[in-house]
């Protein structure tokens, strides 16, 4: 709210409320209650982190991967409010569970860093009120929205790089390749623990030498610990129908186990732990 300095034309913004004591980072940024789109929420294990995880699903993704297995996390209008509060409380109920498989919760989407501040203080609650290893499954595309305190709060990044070919990677995703590159360099610098997944897709991203280039690139950065060769499936195809939309790859076989061993052998020639 403004007003005017009476006998000038100078506006002044009446004073702002202090952040409550004890709030987060998030909501001390804001000075309200942090909401955000949710898609849905769920347990799982071995394929969002390590161990049995507690995984938050955003809605909205920049992204347009053509074997998108989730395109109805693609519209942010299409998730429900969800208060901080209540997806933090869900998390609470299976604390003892997580912590001993090893386990964690991590934020995935659609595309986290779509919203940023409640990803954000998700992350701060879960590490530091529910005491939780954390995880970010991101594309990386719009990792100039993860902010250093933001990072601080999480453990590991689950870093999708969908391919090193640029024009591959626009025709997969619709977007540019280098802001994940980007965000991948700043991880590096910042020490941050990362695990890369590559989906292998036959006649799009499964060329030998686009995955050199993705795994000379993992590997340059000194922090990836894991990569998940990951080979292109159909079950998501259903979801794309059922919105209306055209599913391009319906033709596309999935890669057999020869050429799935071939790429991981591509990622482990580079000292790279492939799975």
């Amino acid at each position: 709210m403004t007003a005017v300095l009476l006998g000038t034309d100078i506006p002044v913004r009446a004073a702002v409320p202090a952040a409550p004591e004890g709030a987060t980072p998030a909501g001390a940024a804001t000075q309200r209650p942090i909401s955000g789109s949710v898609h849905s929420w769920d347990l799982s294990t071995g394929v969002d982190g390590p161990g049995t995880r507690f995984v938050t699903f955003l809605s909205g993704c920049p992204l347009t991967c053509l074997y998108c297995h989730n395109p109805d996390t693609m519209k942010m209008r299409n998730g429900k409010r969800y208060a901080a509060d209540d997806i933090v409380a869900e998390a609470a109920k299976y604390t003892t569970f997580i912590r001993a498989s090893g386990g964690g919760a991590t934020i995935s989407g659609g595309e986290p860093l779509l919203q940023p501040v409640f990803a954000g203080e998700l992350f701060h609650r879960f590490k530091h009120e529910l005491g939780l290893h954390t995880a970010l499954d991101t594309s990386g595309y719009l990792g100039a929205r993860a902010t250093d305190a933001m990072l601080r709060d999480v453990d590991l990044v689950l870093l999708d790089i969908k391919s090193w070919d640029p024009a591959t990677y626009t025709k997969v995703t619709g977007r540019e390749l280098a802001p994940t590159l980007d965000f991948a360099r700043r991880l590096a610098a910042l020490d941050k623990q990362v695990h890369v997944r590559f989906v292998l897709v036959p006649g799009l991203t499964g060329d030998p030498a686009n995955v050199e280039g993705v795994a000379a690139f993992a590997a340059s950065l000194g922090v990836v610990s894991r990569v998940d060769v990951l080979p292109f499936h159909k079950l998501g195809e259903a979801k794309w129908e059922a919105l209306g939309k055209t599913f391009t790859l319906h033709d596309t076989p999935s890669p057999g186990p020869a050429e799935v061993a071939a790429a991981r052998e591509i990622f482990q020639g580079h000292g790279l732990y492939a799975v």
